[in-house]
């Protein structure tokens, strides 16, 4: 925030309220007061401590009211003295400072600016002229994890992630909904998507152990330049998407790992509906019960083995044998056969994906 903007404010004031009045950093100092000798000045309070709510507060013969964001405030207003005049003074000058510095933030802010960059919401010869303004390096590569949770928490998920990443000028955190944050993360060169899943398991440990909060984190890809984030957070919002269908169970999904995956999802309905017709006869994968539906998912985790398949399943080689041609009966597919085990595996990935929507075919 401008101290210039809140400088001129105070000017402007200091004829209409007779005392001193002024504001003090998140540190105590005196940023801007209408006697200028005071400027510099420790007032020797923790404003995020003894202000966090906002109720004027007399301090030393001073009465404070906070401004900023509630709980963890940038800065107090002062006014001298401890009546109630004085109090009703510091609530109206801050009340007309957080006006201006809301105006300020939305229109200057950096977060605001990295917010509108990745939802796609300003033109690229503007984002090269802000990329200036804000002192960005624009050289660095970046990449954007969204991070999802639908726990409610004492501490705001931001202010959670704040503290681990507290370093704005390279990492800046963006709230994007009620369930959404996204992280906007500055790499070093050389930094791999081995990296960022170790970061991104290291967040999610970090929310449940610490703030006892359950998160999933979707990871786009790495991008070099500001223009090119929204691609990443897009990447990053299709990676949960389709690990809530294909991946259940991960908590951490990578634009660059969903496969064929990312390809069904993008898929019209229609077309999958008329693929699972084409090859299965009607009702034949409906039919399949959990107990084969486990034995293919085996089958397929062991590379079409037959024999480390029945070793994991615990049941004998003709066993399995039997099970698979049941399944070609059943289906007309022999997951023997390569070909015919990556149309059933497509198959049953289209229906998961349909059941997801869902759709009846």
């Amino acid at each position: 925030m401008s101290n210039r903007l809140f400088q001129g404010t105070i000017h402007q004031m200091k004829d209409a309220i007779d005392r001193t009045i002024g504001v003090v950093d998140s540190n105590g100092i005196i940023i801007c007061c209408s006697d200028l000798r005071r400027i510099g000045e420790n007032d020797v309070i923790n404003v995020t401590k003894e202000l966090s709510s906002f109720e004027a507060k007399v301090i030393g013969g001073k009465t404070y009211m906070a401004i900023g964001v509630q709980m963890h405030p940038d800065a107090a207003v002062f006014v001298d003295g401890d009546d109630d005049a004085a109090a009703n003074y510091a609530r109206l000058i801050a009340v007309a400072l957080n006006g201006i510095k809301q105006y300020y933030d939305e229109k200057y802010d950096r977060s605001n600016f990295i917010k509108n960059v990745i939802l796609d919401n300003i033109l690229p010869g503007d984002i090269y002229l802000k990329t200036r303004e804000f002192g960005f390096n624009n050289e660095v590569p970046r990449c954007v994890l969204l991070v999802r949770t639908q726990d409610r928490s004492e501490m705001p998920v931001s202010e959670a992630l704040q503290k681990l990443f507290p370093d704005k000028q390279k990492d800046l955190i963006i709230n994007i909904n009620e369930t959404d944050i996204a992280l906007v993360k500055e790499l070093r060169v050389g930094n791999e998507m081995k990296d960022l899943e170790a970061l991104a398991r290291s967040i999610i440990d970090t929310l449940h152990t610490e703030y006892y909060i359950n998160a999933l984190i979707g990871i786009g890809s790495i991008v070099q330049g500001l223009k090119d984030l929204p691609r990443s957070f897009k990447e990053s919002q299709i990676a949960l998407e389709v690990g809530k269908v294909f991946d259940t169970e991960k908590t951490i999904v990578t634009y660059d790992n969903l496969g064929i995956a990312r390809l069904i999802y993008q898929l019209p309905t229609t077309l999958c509906e008329m693929f699972l017709k084409e090859i299965f006869k009607k009702g034949s994968i409906v039919g399949l019960d959990q107990e084969t539906l486990f034995t293919i998912q085996k089958f397929f985790e062991n590379n079409l083995n037959v024999s480390e398949t029945s070793r994991k399943l615990f049941v004998h080689r003709n066993t399995l044998v039997y099970r698979l041609e049941k399944i070609k009966k059943l289906t007309g597919l022999d997951l023997r056969e390569f070909d015919d085990a990556i149309v059933f595996k497509v198959a049953l990935m289209v229906k998961k994906y349909l059941d997801a929507k869902p759709v009846k075919y």
